[in-house]
């Protein structure tokens, strides 16, 4: 005979309890994190705090009604995607936690969804959409939908975030959903430079009334319909503003609904996912893919090893990625906005060459492995200039891409050659340093924490990046002293050998680098191993 399940009046107050206690609890674990989260919440507060009056202040602004609109749509966006990027900040995100319990969804639902109004986030939430109302509130009857539009939007929040983690709560507990948490960093990235673009695009346009039409039409999709309620109510359309109340209700029921039917799969069906990465990794070993376009021997296996790091490893896979994107995006977006140039093109190039730092502690405790495999100087040359070429099959083809779509959106095709030239000698100069750093400067990469450097490397991490950096550009001096002399001189005719040089002397530097760091590994093996297993 099964248990009767409480009535959700009964549940939610032992939520909150088990929220309250969850907090209170991680706080006790240590001081500083202690310290971290009173910090964090001081100036949550704060900027809250400074939020709520600058949205008051804009009260009888003929554009306030456009900004807050767009405002709280931006913090919907946000409540949406941040439990996929931070699963692991609500340990109450998970409901695969209460599945053994006698609890049916429908009270845990309502449990949930007023337990999730305890934090910060939920207050810093309430502040900026409460100064939004306040902003647009004109009269009486705008005040009274304000009462209502407040706290509805507030849930549609909180409901849709809820929703989204429910319906991902599989994703977020694999592998392929602690991938996606490291690289939020990338999508933060990104996203900066999509404002950053989109606030010059702002100024050009002449302020905020460009963005009217866009408001327009998000003032109809919840959680912003309850402040265009709350504004339709100012200017006398009531019938306006009951049908947007009544779409955020709507949505309001729907995400419920949708997040109840997620915790009824997730209580009903057993998690299936280890079952297709196991096919799939099967299906990866009984075919040979990418190893029958790779050598034979030694540096076949080193340059397939270092492309499945990059694939598998979530860190290994942000780095890349991240340097990927904004590799292309600082030039593509600095030629969009006329102040670009084709030399923009060497960015992504090193940005790309520094994947070849500290190759060896991406191999973590493992490297004992690789350890077991050099026995000479050679051995350790071979390894390195494996995993130099690796990096190669990736960067030169993306190199003569982002040149090339640099140089067709400026329309300045003459400067191509010399700049691909540029690029090569950099690239050849950061494998070089890269092959020594790693052999010279190692350090450990954590696997389980967020830090990209084990605690107490930090210096070794900065000073094998930025020294290498700064050697790599003495290095390339002789290219760029020659272009400049090219330049100045006036045989501009010549400027196309940029390219033939800068590839042989890129080359060259990257051998002699690679030489260098094979010797220097070979004589530090167990010091290696020390600096890279040590996190």
């Amino acid at each position: 005979m099964t248990a009767p399940s409480p009535p959700a009046s009964a549940l939610t107050p032992v939520f909150v309890r088990l929220k309250l206690s969850l907090l209170r609890n991680g706080l006790r674990q240590s001081g500083g994190r202690r310290a971290a989260y009173i910090t964090s919440a001081v100036l949550a507060l704060l900027f809250a705090a400074l939020q709520l009056l600058g949205l008051i202040a804009l009260r009888g602004n003929g554009h306030a009604g456009t900004l807050t609109v767009l405002l709280v749509a931006l913090m919907a966006i946000g409540w949406a995607v941040m439990p996929l990027f931070f699963p692991s900040g609500d340990e109450t995100l998970d409901p695969t936690r209460l599945v053994m319990l006698p609890l049916r969804p429908q009270p845990l639902v309502g449990a949930l969804l007023v337990a999730s109004l305890v934090g910060i986030g939920p207050l810093f939430t309430l502040c900026l959409i409460l100064g939004s109302a306040i902003a647009v509130a004109h009269g009486v009857g705008a005040a009274l939908v304000a009462v209502l539009a407040v706290p509805l939007a507030l849930l549609v929040c909180v409901a849709l975030a809820r929703a989204v983690a429910a319906a991902n709560t599989r994703l977020l507990t694999s592998r392929k959903g602690r991938d996606l948490a490291v690289l939020s960093g990338l999508i933060i990235a990104i996203g900066l430079q999509f404002v950053n673009f989109g606030a010059q695009r702002l100024g050009e346009a002449g302020g905020l009334s460009a963005l009217d039409p866009v408001a327009k039409a998000v003032r109809w999709l919840p959680p912003s319909a309850a402040i265009g309620a709350v504004d339709s109510a100012s200017e006398g359309a009531y019938g306006r503003s009951a049908a947007q109340l009544l779409l955020c209700a709507a949505a309001l029921g729907l995400l419920l609904h949708a997040w109840q039917r997620s915790l009824v799969k997730l209580m009903t069906t057993p998690d299936g996912s280890t079952l297709g990465a196991s096919d799939a990794s099967r299906k990866e070993s009984s075919g040979r893919g990418l190893t029958s376009l790779l050598p034979e021997g030694r540096t076949g296996t080193v340059m397939l090893r270092t492309l499945r790091y990059v694939w598998r490893d979530p860190k290994t896979k942000a780095a890349w990625i991240t340097s990927l994107a904004i590799g292309l995006i600082v030039p593509v977006f600095n030629a969009l906005q006329g102040a670009g140039t084709v030399y923009f093109a060497c960015f992504a190039t090193g940005m790309l060459g520094m994947q070849m730092y500290n190759q060896f502690g991406q191999d973590t405790s493992a490297f004992w492995m690789v350890l077991l495999s050099i026995s000479s100087t050679r051995d350790a040359y071979l390894e390195l200039r494996a995993r130099a070429f690796a990096l190669l099959l990736v960067t030169l083809p993306y190199t003569l891409l982002v040149a090339a779509v640099t140089a067709g959106m400026l329309g300045d095709w003459a400067k191509l050659p010399e700049v691909v030239g540029l690029a090569l000698a950099l690239l050849g100069a950061m494998l070089a340093t890269g092959s020594v750093a790693s052999a010279t400067l190692a350090y450990s990469i954590p696997q389980d924490s967020r830090r990209n450097v084990a605690p107490g490397q930090g210096g070794i991490a900065a000073l094998s990046v930025l020294g290498g950096m700064v050697v790599s550009a003495v290095l390339c001096a002789p290219v760029i002293a020659l272009a400049v002399w090219l330049h100045v001189a006036g045989p501009h005719a010549g400027l196309w050998l940029l390219l033939p040089l800068g590839a042989v002397y890129g080359g060259l530097v990257c051998w002699a680098g690679l030489r260098v760091g094979a010797a220097r590994a070979a004589d530090r093996l167990p010091e290696i191993l020390g600096a890279v297993s040590a996190g």
